[in-house]
C-alpha cells in the first residue's frame, strides 16, 4: 500500500440501481473487496439491511420508497463527506428520488455516481435470489418493482452495467475503471 492509498480520504457515493435480483449487491461486494484491498475505506449500504434497521416500519408506497431512498442518501453522503466510499445497492425505483439524492451530494460537495445495473426482468425472474418473482407470480405479493410496480430507468447514468452479459468480476472491473477515471480510486 502506498502512502497515497493509506491517506486516501476521497469519499464518494456509488449508487447501484436496478431491478430486484439484477446483481447490484453482488457487484457492490466484489467492488468493495477490491477497494479495501487497495486501502480505501468502504461501506456497503445494503437495501435489505437498511430497511430492517434504519427504515423499519416503512412500506412500499411511492412515498415510503422515497423516504427510504432519502434516508439512505443522507447516510451515504455523510459517509462520503468523511472519506468513505459508500456503495449503495438499492433499487430506488423513482428518478426524482435518485435525483434528490444527487442534489444533496452536489450541495455538500460530495462525489456521487449513479450506476444502472440494467438486467432485463426476465433474467432477474430466473435469478430470483429472494423468491420475490415466484411470490408475485403466485399472487402472494404485489408491488414488485419492474413487474407490477414502476421502475424508472436512469436516462443518463454514469455507467450502465449489463450484468447478464458479463461476469460479476467484469462488472466490478468496469465500475472500478469509472472510479479511476473520475479520480476516486
Amino acid at each position: 500500500m502506498t502512502n497515497d492509498q493509506e491517506n486516501d480520504v476521497t469519499g464518494a457515493t456509488i449508487w447501484l440501481t436496478g431491478l430486484p435480483s439484477a446483481g447490484k449487491t453482488t457487484i457492490a461486494h466484489a467492488l468493495a473487496d477490491r477497494l479495501r484491498g487497495e486501502g480505501h475505506r468502504v461501506e456497503v449500504l445494503d437495501g435489505d439491511e437498511i430497511r430492517e434497521f434504519l427504515s423499519a416500519g416503512l412500506g412500499f408506497s411511492r412515498e415510503d420508497r422515497h423516504t427510504n431512498v432519502q434516508r439512505i442518501g443522507f447516510v451515504a453522503e455523510l459517509l462520503a463527506s468523511n472519506g468513505v466510499k459508500a456503495l449503495v445497492p438499492v433499487i430506488a425505483p423513482y428518478a426524482d428520488s435518485r435525483e434528490a439524492v444527487r442534489r444533496r451530494h452536489q450541495a455538500e460537495g460530495s462525489a456521487y455516481l449513479e450506476v444502472h445495473v440494467a438486467t432485463p426482468v426476465d433474467v432477474c425472474s430466473v435469478r430470483d435470489v429472494k423468491g420475490l418473482y415466484a411470490k408475485q407470480a403466485a399472487g402472494e405479493i404485489s408491488g414488485l418493482t419492474g413487474v407490477d410496480d414502476p421502475y424508472e430507468e436512469p436516462r443518463s447514468p454514469d455507467l450502465r452495467i449489463e450484468s447478464h452479459q458479463q461476469t460479476v468480476q467484469e462488472s466490478a472491473d468496469a465500475l472500478h475503471l469509472l472510479l479511476t477515471e473520475r479520480g476516486l480510486a
